[in-house]
């Protein structure tokens, strides 16, 4: 069976790369001896599969990974999901366990969009509500990356789906697709708030969308007891 779990990465952990962050997790479940698969040959891996990848010092609620077990295990075991959150590092835990439909394809290429949250000290309703109503208006958004050891200029507007502030008014939230070369959200901090230097905008993200059936949907929707625990986390 393979096994698709949604965890969060919180804290100081957020400044571990998407790499080392794959050997955290097979230090992990070699702790627990979940009964993974390995590939063949020489050399064998255990067969993971990550999402998206979270770029350094952004924190979520809304990561994941498939694992491809030997034997079947019950993803609604309490203890599973228990057991990995103690075996990983401060400032991850395991939020949701399930199987995975065999039919649906890769993390990669399934999610279409993601949401974040943007906040920092100083923010106000007025300054949140200004930059999301001049984003939104604006016909393009130019930013400058550098591509291949040369400059260039991409308008990343069409990669906003949309942009609104939190029930607080205080932090920014933004959907954003991933398909092609997706905006960073600290090239989105950079644009609504250029001002405030992107390093101060804490980055949090809290969803990751897919297409089902004409209908978009999270790939692993939370329990209710920790989806208020999410926004809690996400305040």
């Amino acid at each position: 069976m393979r096994l698709r779990l949604r965890y969060g990465k919180r804290g100081k952990v957020r400044f571990v790369s998407h790499r080392d962050g794959a050997r955290l997790w097979e230090r992990a479940l070699r702790r627990v001896a979940l009964p993974v698969a390995y590939t063949e040959g020489f050399t064998p891996r255990p067969k993971l599969s990550f999402g998206l990848a979270l770029p350094t010092g952004a924190e979520s609620v809304a990561e994941y990974i498939d694992i491809d077990l030997a034997v079947d295990v019950d993803p609604a075991d309490d203890r599973l999901v228990d057991g990995l959150s103690a075996a990983l590092p401060t400032g991850m835990s395991v939020l949701v366990a399930a199987e995975r439909d065999a039919s649906r394809v890769s993390l990669q290429d399934e999610v279409s969009s993601t949401t974040w949250q943007l906040t920092t000290p100083g923010l106000t309703p007025e300054l949140v509500g200004e930059a999301a109503r001049r984003l939104l208006d604006a016909d393009e958004l130019l930013v400058e990356r550098e591509r291949k050891g040369q400059r260039r200029i991409d308008d990343v507007r069409p990669l906003i789906r949309d942009l609104a502030p939190d029930e607080t008014g205080t932090s920014l939230v933004a959907e954003l697709v991933t398909i092609g070369r997706a905006l960073r959200p600290a090239e989105l901090a950079t644009a609504a708030f250029p001002d405030i230097d992107a390093v101060e905008v804490r980055v949090l993200r809290t969803h990751q969308w897919i297409d089902h059936d004409g209908e978009q949907r999270e790939v692993l929707a939370l329990p209710a007891a920790v989806s208020a625990l999410d926004r809690g986390l996400s305040a």
